[in-house]
């Protein structure tokens, strides 16, 4: 059984047009920490935060794919954020949780659950306060970085959860993986 606190994209859509109708140019993102780092992303991915279990693990399936959920009679592939973007497995701890995110691709919506260390908060973020994503120097892919919003002195990660969670990229990786473990048990 699973314990949510669903997000509303309705509140978060009025916020976001609220704001807009009084010039602000800002814009809400769910803030969390995987290892040592912290992220965002985007509130209007986010449908809703889950705790970390009952997960159902796939064979032969890369290891940033922890497995999937049963979420309200839904298959939901979790992703472990920390192997995707370091390919070590994350440990499961007392604030690990799972971000159920929407993520669009071929013109097809997909639920897919993100494994974090720990949500911290929701923040608004002035679009005067994003830089463009370094080129260098992070510990991810380039590509997976939207940008680095500048909060209270620090940098937060803005992912581009599109690509982070790209669905052909994953499914190419998955295809890789398996030809990878068959080649392997010819010998």
């Amino acid at each position: 059984m699973h314990q949510s606190n669903p997000l509303s994209r309705g509140a978060g859509a009025a916020a976001q047009a609220s704001q807009a109708s009084q010039g602000g140019d800002t814009h809400q993102y769910l803030t969390f920490n995987v290892g040592s780092e912290m992220f965002a992303v985007g509130i209007l991915n986010v449908k809703e935060i889950i705790e970390y279990d009952n997960l159902t693990a796939i064979p032969m399936m890369p290891n940033f794919i922890r497995g999937v959920i049963n979420l309200r009679g839904a298959v939901v592939p979790v992703i472990d954020l920390g192997a995707r973007f370091s390919g070590t497995v994350s440990s499961v701890q007392r604030r690990t949780c799972i971000v159920i995110v929407e993520v669009t691709q071929n013109d097809e919506k997909h639920d897919l659950g993100v494994m974090v260390d720990a949500v911290v908060e929701v923040l608004e973020i002035p679009a005067a306060d994003i830089e463009p994503a370094p080129s260098f120097g992070a510990q991810i892919r380039a590509d997976f970085i939207a940008g680095m919003g500048k909060i209270t002195g620090k940098f937060v990660i803005i992912l581009d959860i599109q690509r982070v969670l790209s669905v052909e990229e994953m499914v190419l990786l998955t295809q890789l993986g398996q030809s990878g473990q068959d080649s392997t048990h010819i010998a």
